[in-house]
């Protein structure tokens, strides 16, 4: 292989040509370099340095190569996690959204924030209050009537704690105290949920109450006094009669439209889901007992025929449920009716585990 070193002659020292020992010698001895050896040395000089440069160039060429290569494959995989990132975070973000959404049907699609036959989510639904009536706040993304402009933390507040944004109480009508016990991992996506609906500009009527300082010192003393806030799980139950009693008391929250109340809002313990008469139901409607007892309530219900009705409003009679039952089924976009089945089955097992309570409503 031709090398880019010039052909030159064995050199002795101080770069003079081996000649005979004899010629050697004498440079030895005169210390003087013949003027014929000048030309040999520079030629010799000149390559090495043409040598170098050329190598030195060929190595300078291939390593900026090298680490452009090396830049290019860098960018590449940078750019790869970020796509990636994106992906996940956008795929992690759907399936959580998704399973807020189902909350939210767990829930009955909040019927109680939307009208009958109004615009859904918007509020304004009028609920009677001793003195007076409360309307249901617009929950859509509306930044100047609606949740827009809220963060997840004030969300959260008014949901568990029944705080609003500007730090008031919430009238317990709202059923925080409820919604306290609802799983972290649920409420999480439940507001993530609540975030993707469309803004709807509409405002909340003023509170109507002919008694005076109701919120300021009427709620905290009411709360004080009959309050009932759980501790949230991290995680709901899975499965079986716990996941039932935590769908009926936290999520889908049954006993708030089942258990009657006092003139002041008060519910009765003592008949914990027995039914509730037009006087003494949120909404001025004749509410079902759903107990087991086989004469004033479900007793003679199969788990499926509980079920069915969850899922479709239909009962064992074939007779369709009315009033807010059917809104919270059917009559929003999301509702009882996406319940899975076997979530449906989980509160008709709690349902028929509960003690039978005597309390005819019609």
């Amino acid at each position: 292989m031709a090398s880019c070193w010039p052909e030159m002659p064995s050199l002795g020292p101080y770069g003079v040509p081996n000649k005979t020992s004899r010629d050697y010698a004498q440079h030895e001895r005169s210390m003087k370099v013949s003027s014929n050896t000048q030309p040999v040395v520079l030629s010799a000089v000149e390559g090495v340095v043409s040598c170098f440069s050329q190598s030195l160039a060929k190595e300078e060429i291939q390593g900026l190569a090298m680490i452009r290569e090396s830049w290019r494959l860098f960018l590449l995989f940078f750019f790869f996690l970020i796509h990636s990132g994106d992906a996940w975070s956008q795929e992690h973000g759907s399936d959580l959204v998704q399973r807020g959404q189902y909350i939210f049907s767990l829930a009955g699609g909040c019927a109680c924030h939307t009208v009958p036959k109004g615009t859904f989510n918007a509020g304004a639904r009028a609920f009677p209050i001793p003195l007076g009536k409360v309307y249901s706040t617009n929950i859509t993304q509306d930044k100047e009537t609606g949740l827009g402009s809220w963060t997840d933390q004030q969300i959260q507040d008014a949901i568990v704690k029944g705080i609003r944004r500007d730090g008031r109480n919430i009238i317990p009508v709202m059923p925080y105290e409820a919604y306290s016990g609802m799983a972290e991992e649920d409420l999480k996506a439940l507001i993530a949920y609540l975030k993707t609906l469309k803004p709807v500009k509409k405002a909340t009527p003023e509170l109507e109450n002919r008694a005076p300082l109701t919120r300021s010192l009427g709620i905290p003393t009411y709360l004080k006094i009959f309050g009932s806030f759980s501790n949230s799980p991290a995680q709901a139950p899975k499965s079986g009669i716990e996941r039932g009693q935590y769908l009926v008391e936290h999520v889908s929250l049954c006993g708030d439209c089942h258990t009657p109340r006092n003139f002041i809002g008060v519910p009765n313990r003592s008949l914990y889901l027995a039914g509730a008469r037009a006087k003494t139901s949120p909404l001025g409607e004749d509410i079902p007992n759903i107990t087991p007892d086989k004469e004033t309530g479900i007793g003679d219900w199969k788990r499926e025929d509980i079920a069915e009705l969850l899922l479709t409003g239909t009962k064992p009679d074939l007779d369709n449920v009315q009033g807010l039952m059917a809104e919270v089924i059917q009559g929003a976009p999301h509702g009882f009716k996406d319940m899975r089945r076997e979530d449906a089955l989980a509160i008709a097992d709690y349902l028929k585990s509960i003690p039978a309570i005597k309390n005819k409503i019609k």
